[in-house]
């Protein structure tokens, strides 16, 4: 719907060297609308921080960490300095992910959705520009000059629905940066662990494989003497070949873990050399205890928020489009038209679309569809969340369960039987191939110690993450209905 301001004028032959009579002053309640279209287009501009204040609370209330969006050669200068800092010490789970934060390059990249997302909104609140027109024709002695105004008054008209339909998409993209600054976080926190895990059964495979090189040298020397048989020296054989291959696995999957590290980490060159720790961290002495663990994930899971806010973003979009359904059927000018052969003709006129085919019910219908959709999408969510952080506590129990009894049974008693065996080795009731033999036992036991530490600090990581709530799910609306359904042509 677009409203027109439309004046003609055809001066007489012996004035045409005169200006153009000027324009009849427009009804009140157009410059009424005109002088609302122009406060209302006005009031739409950039937030001074981008929409970014949000995505920094939240890192700072939830992680305890700050992240910095480098939108200049100066933030990206103080991100490095920051990022050097952390990284030329041996790096912990903490300072891990707080590099993560600031030198991910895919996080910069998902801020950049806050810049693009407030520019449509921006773009959104503001009028499309006026159009004016200017037409000169003649008939004979007879001139005629038309000029008409003419601004799209369907927008202003739904511009009171249009601009908190788009402050609530900011709002929920906003929550949608935010669940990636944890995932990032919850996601840099378990490949720590498994880098970690993946250096320390390095260093112990490494010591294994020296003690089967120790015991493949004696038992090829006592077969040459004649003090060995072919299938004692075979097993032994067999014990260095499997302990080359596990040193090679170990190694492999201690190459990759660092990779995947180094890639949340953001580092390159220099950065990727970072220094790790020694060995996993300590078991706690107690497993958390959150017997309403349901209740504090539909508190605080921002996927269920994003799910929620969906919603009721599309039930708003739907009252738009009823509003506007019949939006392009109307059309209003005003007129003044002036001739040196007929007296001056004012006036007004409505122009009226016959709604023989389209009603607008199509519409309707699809802004209904879309709503139900984003209901049931909501519902799901609060399904999946629910069995999700109850899976992520069971399986952080499990695990903490597990890495305990590896810690206080299964280590200890390995121990014990060695150090018996000493006492027997040195006693000369055992031989050094059956203290040897007892040393490889204990291989898996330290293994899967190792192992059980990395699964339990890896389940936390997950339950942390279940209780923010999964990216992909915070934006949980269907196809949502655009502001621009307001707009003509629709």
């Amino acid at each position: 719907m677009k409203a027109r301001v439309m004046t003609a004028s055809t001066p007489s032959p012996s004035s045409r060297e005169r200006p153009a009579l000027p324009l009849r002053r427009p009804r009140h309640h157009l410059i009424a609308l005109l002088v609302s279209a122009v406060v209302m287009g006005g009031c739409a501009s950039f937030s001074p921080d981008g929409g970014f204040a949000p995505v920094e609370q939240t890192a700072r209330d939830r992680l305890n960490k700050e992240v910095k969006w480098a939108r200049s050669d100066a933030d990206r200068d103080a991100i490095d300095h920051r990022v050097g800092a952390l990284l030329s010490k041996p790096l912990t789970v903490d300072d891990a992910v707080q590099v993560a934060l600031l030198n991910n390059r895919g996080l910069q990249a998902s801020f950049q959705e806050l810049g693009i997302t407030e520019a449509e909104v921006v773009q959104a609140g503001r009028l499309s520009n006026p159009g004016f027109s200017f037409g000169r024709s003649s008939k004979g002695d007879e001139r005629e000059i038309e000029r008409g105004l003419h601004f799209n008054l369907a927008r202003l008209l739904a511009m009171p629905l249009i601009g908190p339909m788009e402050a609530r998409r900011f709002a929920q993209i906003q929550g949608m940066v935010a669940t990636n600054v944890l995932s990032l976080a919850a996601e840099t926190r378990k490949a720590y662990y498994n880098a970690l895990a993946g250096e320390q059964t390095v260093r112990y495979m490494r010591q294994v494989k020296q003690a089967a090189d120790a015991s493949n040298e004696l038992a090829r020397r006592m077969e040459q003497v004649g003090n060995f048989n072919k299938l004692q020296r075979a097993r032994e054989q067999v014990f260095f070949a499997d302990a080359s291959l596990n040193l090679a696995r170990a190694e492999q999957a201690q190459r990759a873990t660092r990779e995947r590290l180094t890639r949340l980490l953001g580092a390159w060159g220099a950065q990727s050399q970072f220094v790790l720790p020694d060995r996993l961290p300590d078991l706690p002495q107690a497993a958390l205890d959150l017997p309403d663990i349901e209740r504090v994930a539909m508190s605080q899971r921002l996927d269920v928020q994003g799910a929620r806010l969906a919603a009721e973003q599309t039930a708003r979009n739907l009252g738009l489009t009823k509003t506007t359904r019949f939006v392009n059927v109307l059309e209003l000018g005003v007129m003044r038209n002036s001739s040196n052969e007929a007296p001056t003709q004012r006036g007004w006129e409505i122009g009226f679309e016959l709604p023989l085919f389209d009603w607008g019910g199509a519409r309707v219908a699809r802004a209904e569809a879309v709503y139900m959709q984003t209901v049931h999408r909501a519902a799901e969510t609060a399904i999946n969340a629910r069995s999700e952080v109850r899976e992520a506590y069971t399986a952080y129990r499990s695990a903490y369960d597990i890495a305990r009894y590896q810690r206080d049974e299964v280590i200890p008693l390995n121990q014990r039987i060695a150090e018996e065996n000493v006492l027997r080795y040195n006693g000369m009731l055992i031989g050094v191939f059956e203290l040897l033999a007892d040393a490889r036992s204990q291989i898996a036991s330290v293994n899967g110690a190792i192992q059980a530490l990395r699964d339990f600090w890896i389940a936390q990581a997950d339950l942390d993450m279940a209780l923010i709530g999964k990216p992909s799910l915070s934006a949980a609306a269907g196809p949502a209905v655009k502001a621009e359904a307001a707009g003509p042509g629709h």
